[in-house]
């Protein structure tokens, strides 16, 4: 169907409101707008939605939503018998607390009980409230880190992780089934629906605190100091809240980001791996000579940290270094407290190796799993009963500890990195002496992210081309090292296992990867979010003389190699 034809079907559909119906009228004198709003249908990525606001098939509005929860009922319906219960949360984002109540209204007209938080929480609460108030599904409306214009639906199963294989096909079956906006049931069954809050969040910092491995350091170091920025977000309602139940006193939070606000006023991208969105945060950092700074997305469901480097500076550290530091702490006090044997970690195939080493020398499994936290929940709802997820990441900033929560937990996250700057303290070492000492004993990984953006249809189009001329022509060497291995994850690809790596098979999925006889591993892959395609650089050495900044100096220059071998 072309995209005047379902333009014209939304204009008179029963169920859109005067405002859409100005707003399709204006595209129809727009061919290209026109074109970008309603030629295709937003689809579930890694969970979800996501796509710029606006009216039409292709963007995040009420309809889109609404159309997306009438599916996700269908099949709620379909899967289990008697009562069914959801949970909603939203972040800070324009339009957020809407798409929640048109969901609610959704779910609830279909005589699905709704717990709807009252105001902003983070994601990973949203995850833990599934599990707790025993759910068989959740939604969070929220983009995570993307730019202003965009916003999110984020669908969750019972075991509070994403929607994996059958059921994210599933529902965006019963999604495409729906031929009219008509057809979804907006009458809303205000019994239906119940306003959760403080006891959700009392019930959340009690788990929290329960993951506490150092209670003796926090409390010799309960002065720690520590910058926390929300950037607008939903970090404010309990990051805070969390490092004071573990004991910390001395959080500054930065007040000119506290805040919650859609438009994100003081930063281009409400993202806390860029320099830009921790500017502020590094100055407040500067001025009170902290030991730590720390911020969320606006969802909380990914942290950022910077700590002083030698030279005394003010350095952020990217996912893979907080990853690895964070199992590494939570090795070092599981080893301590004496582990049973069946005890592993959990990362990405894009992750650094980093972690695997680690976890080798504390002899404990390393599981990889493809990218998005969602198959590491699935991972640990496989392995439930049997093995005991420590924890583990993803390098794109996201963490998570126990299993309570089964996506990134950016609040339990920042609570156990504070921990861990407290017990490193403790023996008279900053953060980033923690980091060196890691890199001493299992030598230093570089890594580095290239993503390229290729907007609208055509975008689409260019990146599909892309991935299938690197699978036709395959590299033969990089960086001047022999390609050993090209691990296609579109084929039935299982992991070749040593005593610590075991045999996973991988559901297929769109991402290539090329390993070198020197240890390097690049991988590529579309983002299942936003119209990117990324490039994973990973690359390693001994450290050289002990001079951290000569060995990534050189680590860098390689990548450089690579990105130049690739034309990128």
């Amino acid at each position: 169907m072309r995209a005047e034809e379902k333009a014209r079907l939304w204009l008179n559909a029963s169920n859109i409101d005067e405002e859409s119906k100005k707003q399709i009228e204006n595209l129809l004198n727009n061919s290209d707008e026109l074109e970008e709003s309603f030629q295709i249908d937003l689809e579930f990525g890694t969970g979800g939605l996501r796509g710029l606001m606006g009216i039409g098939t292709n963007r995040m509005n009420k309809y889109t939503v609404g159309m997306a929860t009438q599916g996700f009922s269908n099949y709620l319906k379909k899967e289990f018998d008697g009562d069914i219960s959801v949970a909603i949360a939203h972040d800070s984002r324009n339009n957020s607390r809407l798409f929640a109540e048109a969901a609610a209204a959704v779910f609830s007209a279909n005589g699905i009980k709704v717990y709807l938080f009252e105001e902003l929480r983070p994601t990973p609460e949203l995850s833990f409230a599934i599990r707790h108030l025993g759910c068989q599904a959740g939604v969070v409306l929220t983009a995570s880190h993307n730019p202003k214009e965009y916003n999110g639906y984020k669908a969750y199963w019972s075991d509070g992780g994403q929607l994996v294989p059958p059921h994210d096909k599933s529902v965006i079956d019963e999604v495409k089934r729906i031929n009219s906006i008509d057809e979804i049931n907006f009458n809303s069954n205000t019994d239906l629906i119940e306003s959760i809050g403080e006891e959700i969040d009392n019930a959340y910092l009690e788990m929290i605190s329960g993951l506490s491995l150092s209670p003796d350091a926090i409390k010799s170091n309960s002065e720690l100091k520590i910058v926390f920025s929300s950037i607008h977000g939903t970090g404010i309602t309990m990051v805070p809240r969390a490092l004071e139940k573990i004991g910390f006193t001395n959080v500054h939070t930065v007040k000119e980001q506290s805040v919650p606000d859609g438009n994100f006023p003081t930063v281009v991208y409400p993202n806390p791996e860029e320099n830009e969105a921790m500017a502020i945060a590094l100055s407040e950092a500067t001025k009170i000579d902290a030991d730590l700074v720390m911020a969320t997305d606006p969802d909380a469901d990914r942290v950022g940290i910077a700590v002083k480097n030698s030279k005394g500076d003010f350095q952020l550290l990217n996912g893979n270094q907080t990853g690895s530091l964070l199992v590494y702490y939570l090795l070092e006090k599981w080893n301590e407290k004496g582990m049973k044997g069946n005890e592993y970690i959990g990362k990405t195939i894009v992750t650094t190796e980093l972690i695997r080493d680690i976890a080798n020398s504390f002899n404990t499994t390393c599981y990889d799993t493809l990218t998005g936290f969602k198959w590491i929940a699935n991972l640990i709802k496989q392995k439930e009963g049997k093995e005991v997820f420590i924890g583990g990441g993803e390098e794109s900033y996201g963490y998570m500890i126990g299993e309570s929560v089964r996506d990134k937990d950016a609040v339990a996250s920042c609570a156990i990195i504070a921990e861990m700057a407290a017990w490193a303290k403790e023996q008279d070492l900053s953060v980033f002496d923690l980091l060196l000492k890691v890199y001493e004993r299992y030598g230093v990984y570089y890594e580095e992210l290239k993503s390229i953006t290729k907007k609208g249809l055509k975008g689409a189009e260019e990146i599909k081309k892309m991935m299938s001329d690197f699978r036709s022509n395959p590299p033969k060497t990089l960086g001047g090292s022999e390609v050993t291995a090209v691990i296609d994850y579109l084929d039935e690809v299982k992991n070749k296992t040593d005593d610590k790596k075991a045999a996973v098979s991988f559901p297929k999925s769109n991402v290539l990867q090329y390993l070198t006889k020197d240890g390097t591993k690049v991988s590529i892959r579309p983002s299942g979010t936003e119209p990117k395609i990324k490039f994973y650089f990973s690359v390693m050495s001994k450290l050289e003389g002990g001079d951290f900044y000569k060995t990534e100096e050189k680590l860098k220059n390689k990548i450089h190699n690579l990105l130049n071998d690739l034309n990128l």
